[in-house]
């Protein structure tokens, strides 16, 4: 075997002294984005330090605990808190918890972000569904010895968000009257916020808003045969003509009002599945 899957063996055997349940559906919650927790039946939590070859989540907001219990009738596995490549950690080691989610059952990834919007349509609040992204983060979780147990050499990236999942997440929030929005994702390294020259370019490229996450997580997903919903919400308006500083705690008020939407839908989504 492969040291990539002893290392995820130790970190199920740890798991696995706490529960031997298979988790369907797995959950990454984002900056300000930690309230779904409530809504779990919570059965058991681990923190990140207490796990093999886990990273430290060092980012304000972010807790660090991997969760497991039910949410909306479903087995799941919920990570509250996220890795960042801002924060100094490798593309492997901010994607290792995928990777073990595929072991512990996973088949459905919701995924969930703070960014910035760039598209004049979208205002501060909203919630954009990822129909696609572009990495420009630099780097890649796959590059490096392909693991053909995970998954193939050169996984297809024609449908990176599940469509199926994005209609049914576009009729749960018509159902609940929840406006959301669509559209295309572009991952930057961060941490700092973009100039009015880089919204312009991001803008031009062809995306509609800017975070520094979850296309990582996403690609080996999408190695893995993880099907995903991301969910982003627009922490602030990023237009170059009027653009003006924003703060962090700004960035988690906004996430944290929306929240509750995105949490409705989660849970529905989650629901029907």
């Amino acid at each position: 075997m492969s040291e990539l899957i002893n290392k995820i063996n130790e970190t199920l055997k740890v798991i696995q002294e706490k529960t031997s349940q298979k988790y369907e559906v797995g959950i990454i919650l984002g900056t300000g984005l930690g309230g779904l927790i409530k809504e779990i039946e919570i059965e058991h939590e681990i923190d990140y330090a207490d796990l093999p070859y886990f990273p430290l989540s060092t980012v304000e907001s972010h807790q660090g605990k991997l969760i497991f219990g039910k949410l909306s009738g479903k087995n799941i596995v919920a990570m509250q808190g996220r890795f960042h490549y801002y924060e100094g950690y490798s593309m492997q080691q901010i994607t290792y918890p995928v990777r073990v989610m595929k072991f512990l059952g996973v088949e459905t990834l919701l995924v969930s972000n703070a960014c910035g919007g760039m598209n004049p349509l979208f205002s501060r609040g909203d919630i954009m569904l990822m129909v696609d992204h572009i990495n420009l983060l630099g780097d890649n979780p796959l590059i490096g010895k392909n693991e053909d147990e995970l998954g193939p050499r050169f996984p297809d990236m024609s449908e990176p968000y599940d469509k199926k999942l994005i209609a049914l997440a576009e009729k749960v929030a018509l159902k609940n009257q929840v406006s959301v929005k669509k559209g295309v994702y572009v991952g930057v390294p961060g941490p700092n916020l973009e100039t009015r020259a880089e919204y312009r370019f991001l803008r031009n490229i062809g995306a509609d808003v800017v975070g520094m996450s979850t296309i990582p997580e996403n690609i080996v997903a999408n190695h893995m045969g993880i099907k995903v919903l991301g969910l982003s919400i627009i922490t602030d308006e990023c237009f170059p003509d009027s653009l003006r500083p924003v703060d962090v705690e700004e960035i988690i008020a906004t996430a944290m009002k929306t929240e509750p939407k995105m949490t409705l839908i989660m849970k529905e989504v989650i629901a029907e599945l």
